[in-house]
């Protein structure tokens, strides 16, 4: 059903893919959006390595709301900043792509906690933090994305 990297030799193995989705603050969340077609958006995300899923804050309505309500099934992207080798102008970087299930989070308790790993992943700042989650944390709507298939590779743009 899912499919493969082409380029075997790029590809990233579990370990390295699962390091990027920690690493990287933001990625691109694509869910079949109105009439059939694909809506894409920049999300932040936090990656729980211990239960392998992906979690995003959101309001709780508008289009992404809408789409995953009459579809579970999504696409996340994430990609490094990559780096230059000596002398070149071509871009080395790695993504991953992660097929998978969406699912609301019920537990308000839980969807405060996301939030707040959320934040955590942009602020230390822990009173900022809890002024927001107690200002916005009954109007926030958290889900995850349950991975089904995740691919990851290594790209020189030249």
């Amino acid at each position: 059903m899912f499919r493969e990297v082409q380029r075997k030799k790029q590809a990233l193995a579990p370990e390295e893919c699962a390091a990027l989705l920690q690493q990287e603050l933001r990625g691109v969340l694509s869910v079949i959006g109105d009439d059939g077609y694909p809506y894409a958006l920049p999300v932040n995300h936090w990656y729980d390595p211990e239960d392998g899923k992906l979690y995003f804050h959101s309001g709780k309505t508008g289009h992404k709301i809408d789409a995953m309500r009459q579809c579970e099934k999504a696409c996340f992207c994430v990609y490094d900043g990559g780096s230059r080798r000596e002398g070149e102008w071509a871009l080395d970087f790695k993504s991953v792509v992660v097929f998978g299930k969406i699912d609301f989070v019920e537990d308000h308790a839980r969807a405060l906690e996301i939030s707040r790993r959320l934040s955590e992943r942009f602020t230390d700042d822990t009173a900022y933090i809890d002024r927001e989650i107690e200002q916005f944390g009954a109007k926030v709507l958290c889900f995850s994305l349950t991975p089904l298939h995740i691919t990851g590779k290594r790209v020189n743009e030249a």
